[in-house]
């Protein structure tokens, strides 16, 4: 069996003239805490209900377990848990009860005492027979996530978990997602706009833009924990690539747009590759390295908001 929980190739999403998703591929791999991010209107939404196969894309193809999922949709999706926007529940019973039935509702046989295991893991055993409209809304994300694992699902798809949430609530969040990854084994694609959360949790992101891939890659890599990441603007992108080309420094940069590039370097590297660049005729108006996934998203994003 691959390694690749989803495999997303050549993903595209069309309305009329419009390209919510263009071209998108990307892979996650069994174990992954996978940050997926883009500023508002790029398609992260989109994407999510296509592998959810809320809708269908207008061409690519969705492999997840390392099968179609036009194929075999039912077979999948019986091992996927999800959160798409707020979760609802019966509000006026009890945390308990709104699992039983949306147990029932799946067609799961799911014991008693497995759902109190699951408030136990989310943090909400105490209260269990609380009326589900006294709770906050981060205890209601928390019961989300319990109903996500009713089937004990191996991928978990949250979308944007921590929308609205205090700081408090939000740490309770990123805590469950990390449990859940080490102690329970799960597979997470978790989408968030909060990029320090992604920071915090994620081992591997993507970052798309106009429903196009941006970057992929591991999160220490891209936040240059080991190294620096750097944005360089020059005056002419297609001159620039092709003097880089030929040497070391090609197969390190991670992203380009119509006047700058994204590069991982070592310190030393910064005036090396700054002198290398003028002395072969590239004017180079600004050269700054990177040292947080904000200040990443946002350089290669070119601010979006």
């Amino acid at each position: 069996m691959t390694d690749k929980v989803i495999q997303i190739q050549g993903l595209i999403k069309r309305f009329k003239d419009f390209y919510a998703v263009d071209e998108l591929s990307f892979d996650v791999y069994r174990g992954d805490v996978f940050g997926f991010l883009g500023p508002n209107g790029a398609g992260k939404s989109t994407t999510i209900r296509m592998i959810l196969s809320l809708i269908s894309p207008t061409s690519g193809t969705i492999k997840i377990f390392d099968k179609s999922l036009k194929e075999t949709r039912r077979e999948i999706l019986a091992n996927v848990g999800a959160i798409v926007e707020k979760p609802d529940f019966y509000l006026y019973l009890s945390a308990i009860k709104n699992l039983e039935i949306l147990a029932k509702i799946s067609g799961k046989v799911v014991p008693k005492n497995r759902l109190y295991e699951l408030l136990d893991l989310v943090g909400l055993k105490d209260r269990a027979k609380s009326k589900v409209k006294t709770y906050s809304h981060g205890m209601k994300q928390r019961l989300g996530i319990a109903q996500t694992l009713l089937h004990n699902p191996e991928l978990i798809v949250l979308d944007e978990p921590t929308t609205g949430l205090d700081p408090h609530g939000m740490k309770e969040i990123r805590d469950l997602i990390i449990h859940l990854s080490k102690e329970e084994n799960k597979t997470i694609f978790l989408s968030s706009h909060i990029l320090s959360e992604i920071e915090l949790v994620a081992n591997r992101m993507i970052i798309i833009d106009k429903g196009k891939k941006i970057v992929e890659g591991e999160v220490d890599s891209l936040l240059n924990k080991n190294s620096l990441s750097v944005t360089v603007e020059v005056n002419d992108i297609e001159k620039t690539l092709s003097v880089l080309m030929n040497t070391k420094w090609y197969a390190n940069i991670n992203s380009s747009s119509s006047n700058k590039f994204s590069i991982v370097l070592e310190q030393k590297e910064i005036p090396l590759l700054n002198k290398f660049l003028v002395e072969n005729g590239i004017m180079v108006n600004a050269l700054v390295p990177v040292r947080s996934l904000e200040d990443y998203f946002l350089s290669i994003t070119k601010g979006a908001k």
